[in-house]
């Protein structure tokens, strides 16, 4: 990965999370996460 495809998916990042934050008050940022630990309490089952 060069670092121009990484500074432009870190700008697409931000700027998803920005919308979220300003348009939809956190809603997709907070499922992601809940979908994230549990693929993480998923992942611990079978440690």
């Amino acid at each position: 990965m060069t670092n121009t495809i990484a500074f432009i998916l870190a700008i697409l990042i931000m700027g998803f999370i920005a919308l979220d934050h300003f348009v939809l008050e956190w809603g997709v940022v907070t499922f992601w996460f809940r979908k994230l630990l549990d693929l993480i309490d998923y992942i611990a089952i079978w440690r």
